[in-house]
């Protein structure tokens, strides 16, 4: 007799989703699937609408890394106003880029998942969060909860507001950078070097501990895409996407905003709301493929910033070719906070960094733009249309959770079919299906919206519809 396992809503994600896993008659896995469960809307909202109130509308997409939003979309629009922006207006977008995924794989890493890792995948999920964590080791959670606020407090510093700021706009930012706030984030460096080191030599000493997890948390090849210098060096706001394959060869280089469209495509699965984006060339699925820290690790030669160069060296003597197992997200978004940290105190010794030109002008040149930007969880891009007043009639919106969304299915699936036995399951096994989608980080706000409670019940229920076991948390 079939059975089904649900877990609705997966908890510690930005969003809401469930996971069904489904059971053979042996109570073997047979099947499973990561849900979001929600109708993405923002491509019809802005319909209508003129187009430079873009960024500012495409923010509140996302609470967590509405930064991205803003530059890839703020790009959309000097793609139509056909501009280049100021030098000066680029440093400070990279630097408020980089501030926005400090912040975010902070929050990732210590309050989403550092509960896992640092009190146990089987740890009494009463205490398995990150108060849990500050009580079990005050200095990590100390740390992570700093390091959060540096990110933060660099964003409010230079755009006014930590949460969707209004401050990047179509042409550079509105406001220059006073020499008396650039002083403040300079200040603010010595700390945040010393948290992201006390995280990566924590983590270094307890990976060991999780070998098991490691070979079956989305641990399989797959394409690798990512923005990257012409120097092969990491970047987050400039640059032109790489794709490799699974043994690190070049599969397609200089992808540029204008062919994006031309090789990814989305494919639509009747279980989810959130699309599945894929290489054309390969078509779906077996063009899926990876964004976000590993694929970035992945892809580049250098970082560019001497600490972060060295992580990367220690990284990438984790496998032969590109790491595979997603677990490793973990390490990557340290090394990156690393890099970001290095790089914004690069921005702020940039001798034109105080420079007053920070916006350029213009009208509608071009009746279709694209623009597109790393955030967080990987590759993001907007592309727009326009009439001739600049009127918005059309938006697409590939977003990294979407391209991420093949592998963290296929990754659910690999964890349950290891871990459930006999349609049987744990505490520590229902966290260990969810964990795996936690590596990935998506952000489900940003492929999806909705409102509501999020109390998780996870329901054992036979073919005939009997409940046959039943675990409720929240």
């Amino acid at each position: 007799m079939s059975q089904t396992i649900t877990i609705d809503p997966v908890t510690r994600l930005e969003g809401h989703g469930k996971i069904t896993i489904h059971l053979n008659s042996q109570g073997e896995v047979e099947n499973a699937h990561f849900h979001v469960t929600q109708v993405r809307g923002f491509e019809r909202f802005c319909e209508g609408r003129p187009y430079y109130e873009m960024p500012g509308l495409m923010a509140r997409i996302c609470g967590i890394c509405p930064v991205s939003h803003l530059i890839a979309s703020a790009k959309a629009c000097e793609a139509v106003m056909s501009v280049r922006i100021p030098h000066t207006a680029a440093q400070l977008r990279r630097m408020l880029n980089l501030a926005q995924m400090v912040q975010s794989h902070a929050l990732s890493f210590f309050y989403l998942s550092s509960p896992d890792l640092l009190l146990g995948m089987d740890a009494d999920p009463a205490s398995r969060h990150l108060f849990g964590v500050v009580a079990a080791k005050p200095e990590l959670g100390r740390a992570g909860v700093a390091l959060r606020r540096f990110g933060q407090s660099i964003i409010e510093l230079l755009a006014e507001k930590r949460i969707h700021p209004g401050w990047v706009v179509p042409g550079g930012v509105t406001e220059p950078l006073p020499a008396a706030k650039r002083d403040e984030i300079l200040a603010m460096l010595p700390a945040a070097y010393d948290n992201v080191k006390l995280a990566l030599d924590a983590y270094k000493q307890i990976a060991g501990q999780f070998k098991e997890e490691i070979e079956v948390f989305a641990n399989f090849p797959s394409l690798y895409m990512s923005l990257i210098n012409e120097d092969e060096s990491i970047e987050f706001t400039d640059g032109e996407v790489r794709l490799i394959d699974a043994d690190g060869h070049v599969l397609d280089d200089g992808i540029t905003v204008n062919t994006f469209t031309e090789v990814i495509g989305e494919a639509v699965e009747p279980y989810s709301y959130t699309k599945f984006a894929y290489y054309k060339p390969l078509g779906y699925p077996q063009g899926s493929y990876r964004v976000g820290p590993l694929a970035r690790l992945n892809i580049v030669k250098s970082m560019g910033t001497p600490l972060a160069e060295k992580e990367l060296a220690e990284f990438k003597q984790l496998a032969t070719g590109p790491v595979q197992g997603s677990f490793h997200y973990h390490h990557a978004r340290l090394v990156e906070i690393l890099y970001g940290i290095e790089k914004i105190e690069q921005i702020l010794n940039d001798p034109l960094i105080l420079d007053k030109h920070v916006r350029a002008t213009a009208g509608v040149n071009r009746l279709e733009g694209a623009g597109y930007a790393e955030a967080p969880r990987g590759t993001l891009m907007h592309n727009y249309k326009v009439d001739e007043n600049g009127k918005m009639l059309w938006a697409n919106l590939i977003i990294a959770t979407g391209q991420n969304n093949n592998a963290m299915n296929k990754g659910v699936l690999q964890v349950a079919q290891h871990y459930v036995r006999d349609g049987k399951f744990t505490e520590g096994i229902l966290n260990r299906v969810e964990a795996v989608v936690r590596t990935f980080d998506p952000c489900l706000s940003c492929s999806s919206h909705a409102l509501g409670q999020m109390p998780l019940a996870l329901s054992l229920v036979s073919a005939s519809g009997e409940v046959v076991d039943k675990v409720v948390r929240g």
